[in-house]
């Protein structure tokens, strides 16, 4: 074993020695990994600089929360015969240093002299074994102390584990040739005239101007006033080359009531169309495609009539489904003879989730679990219904069109929240097991019943009667009602099981999972985690669990801190995100997994739901004064990447497996 381990170092960048004990409720994790990091070809030893990084962590489970005690790192390699610089002699000492153990270390090492190839494959043989050795005997004489004294340096240890592990290379990214490059918006974030051409209220509307505290105290009522300002929106996704963008169409701009009567005899008679929202829509496309600009229109995006909500109580009842379904019908007979792809729900979890069992999206409402009137499992298996109705409508009712040369159907599918969850300890089986129904318990809650025809067994397992059933009738409509998957995906969490029982009910408790952060990843201005590798992984726990499908990336993208003009032009932080972000889920296609496109979340700055417009998503600043668009260094930077159809992403992180000792 020592052999095989030793050996694959020439094949994996980093090896990982992971011992993890758990003392009176505190999880103590202690890993040792040894690097192989590519630097200049030029440098001794194959191009390889290895090093040791040792990082102590203390998770404190209870308080959802986790302090990194010890980062250092000791590049013992330079002194083999080196003729480097002397200033480089202190790499033998332990280094603090707060870095991801992911990261690169520095690559811009000074030029050595070549040594005789045998020299140092002998030299680097010795070297790995000692290395290696001296690691496992720190970490057996740890876990021994642990486990069977039970006792170390006076404190009491209730568990502990030990695994190996590897970080395992991954291919340049690769993207192909049709790949659709675009970006994305919804309709309430950016249109703006909230109260013209015939345009209905939704339960945005009324919910931002119930509180000041519901929407920071702004209103969709202008926004970025894309609703007078499209054209010139147009020609700026023209101008950065997008393929493709990504829209919504506002439900109550269509039908200001929420409900259509098509008792008439033909498409004039057909009662609550507003057709200045028709011919809105209409002109958009049309420009979108003389621009050579591919229209992705998803039909809801969280902006329900309020008539809907004030009639019968919106997504919690039943009646929602039909009234959806004859909305998508209209959409798909005015628009349906220009527009290939089709989404019909946005993010169902956020909806019922935000919406209905937290109160932070709206309608506002708390769930019931947590004492308030809110059905979130009700509202999630209506969005599925309502779905799998207007899918019905688009195959059975003829809109679903060919297209192009090649006489393409058009296809529809809709997009789910993804979020990945890293095993804590990828060794133990618990842990696994909770980083899974984690991801269950979102993506898996609104994908696998159209995948699989039924809602995952951890959520049945978990909540009981309170997920309902699907008929014999439902399921004949829902399996299979999708063409492609589309992925919202923006960042990653570390998932643990619970060190106890938690003390909070509703959907986070039934979860029983314990989130965490690695406290050397960077944060969003939101304070979402960045982890590019968690791009890769989703794209690959999807493929696998869904069998091969279709996928988009519909969202993905960052806040950044941009308080005025110059920081938002010089937003490179976002640059960084992209690049990297991008970079994981082309490490994906690399590995096999169809991905027919990526979008950028969002092509400009917007309001941003509960937080108004206090953050900004954008690729192009919106100044909400003057409603000047000026595009950023992120949309010059992914203008060049489309160019190059992904040609100069770099290859990001490396994935880790696991060998338990």
């Amino acid at each position: 074993m020592f052999r095989r381990i030793i050996e694959s170092t020439e094949d994996y960048d980093v090896m990982r020695i992971s011992i993890k004990c758990k003392i009176r409720g505190v999880r103590i994790l202690l890993f040792l990994n040894h690097h192989n990091f590519y630097t200049d070809e030029k440098t001794t030893r194959g191009g390889k600089l290895p090093y040791f990084a040792t990082k102590l962590f203390i998770i404190h489970s209870t308080k959802w929360r986790q302090q990194l005690i010890l980062d250092t790192k000791i590049n013992p390699h330079m002194t083999f015969n080196s003729p480097a610089n002397d200033r480089y002699a202190n790499r033998w000492a332990w280094q603090p240093e707060v870095d991801s153990y992911q990261k690169s270390i520095d690559a811009s090492y000074p030029e050595v002299h070549q040594t005789n190839e045998e020299e140092n494959a002998r030299e680097r043989t010795e070297f790995l074994t000692i290395k290696f050795l001296s690691i496992l005997l720190i970490g057996i004489v740890f876990w021994i102390s642990a486990t069977v004294t039970g006792t170390h340096n006076g404190l009491r240890y209730d568990k502990c584990s030990l695994a190996f592990g590897s970080f395992k290379k991954w291919k340049k990214p690769a993207f192909p040739s049709e790949f659709i490059w675009g970006a994305a918006t919804s309709a309430f974030q950016i249109e703006g005239g909230a109260s013209e051409g015939g345009r209905g209220p939704s339960i945005w509307d009324e919910w931002c101007v119930e509180s000041t505290d519901n929407c920071n105290g702004d209103t969709g009522d202008i926004s970025d006033d894309h609703y007078h300002q499209w054209r010139d929106d147009v020609e700026l996704m023209k101008n950065m080359g997008l393929k493709a963008y990504r829209f919504s169409i506002s439900w109550s701009r269509i039908l200001p009531n929420g409900t259509a009567d098509f008792t008439g005899d033909d498409d004039y008679t057909v009662d609550g169309i507003n057709y200045e929202g028709i011919q809105f829509y209409n002109d958009l496309i049309d420009a979108l495609i003389n621009a050579g600009i591919q229209p992705f229109v998803t039909l809801y995006h969280w902006d329900l009539p309020q008539s809907l909500e004030d009639r019968y109580g919106g997504w919690m009842d039943p009646s929602v489904i039909q009234d959806f379904a004859d909305y998508a019908r209209i959409c798909f007979h005015y628009f349906g003879d220009r527009v290939k792809y089709w989404i019909t729900i946005n993010e169902g979890w956020t909806v019922a989730i935000h919406g209905y069992e937290e109160g932070s999206n709206a309608p506002g409402l708390l769930g019931e679990d947590v004492g308030g009137t809110g059905k979130p499992y009700t509202v999630g298996h209506h969005l599925l219904l309502a779905h799998a109705k207007a899918v019905k409508v688009f195959r059975e009712e003829g809109y679903s069109r060919k297209f192009g040369k090649n006489k393409d159907r058009s296809l529809i599918g809709l997009s789910n929240s993804g979020d990945y969850r890293f095993p804590l300890n990828p060794a133990n089986p618990d842990d696994i097991e909770a980083a899974t129904r984690a991801m269950e318990f979102q993506l898996g809650w609104m994908t696998d019943p159209i995948w699989h025809g039924d809602y995952p067994a951890s959520m049945r397992e978990r909540l009981g009667s309170r997920l309902p059933q699907f008929s014999p009738k439902d399921l004949k409509e829902l399996v299979g009602s999708a063409d492609f998957l589309g992925l919202n995906h923006y960042s990653s969490a570390i998932a643990s099981e619970p060190l106890s029982p938690p003390t909070y009910g509703g959907y986070w408790g039934e979860q029983y999972v314990t989130l965490s952060s690695d406290p050397s990843w960077k944060k969003t201005y939101m304070g979402w985690n960045i982890a590019p590798e968690g791009a890769r992984e989703m794209l690959l726990w999807i493929d696998k669990r869904y069998n091969h499908p279709l996928i988009f990336v519909t969202e993905n993208g960052m806040a950044a801190y941009e308080p005025d003009l110059k920081h938002s032009l010089n937003d490179f932080d976002r640059v960084e995100y992209l690049q990297g972000y991008i970079g994981g889920f082309g490490e994906a296609i690399a590995s096999g997994v169809n991905v027919g496109g990526y979008f950028a979340w969002s092509l400009m700055d917007n309001f941003e739901w509960q937080y108004g417009l206090s953050e900004r998503f954008g690729l192009v600043h919106v100044n909400y004064t003057t409603l000047q668009r000026t595009p950023k260094a992120s949309a010059k930077w992914y203008a060049e990447n489309i160019a190059h159809n992904g040609a100069k992403i770099p290859l990001n992180n490396q994935g880790f497996e696991n060998n338990k000792v």
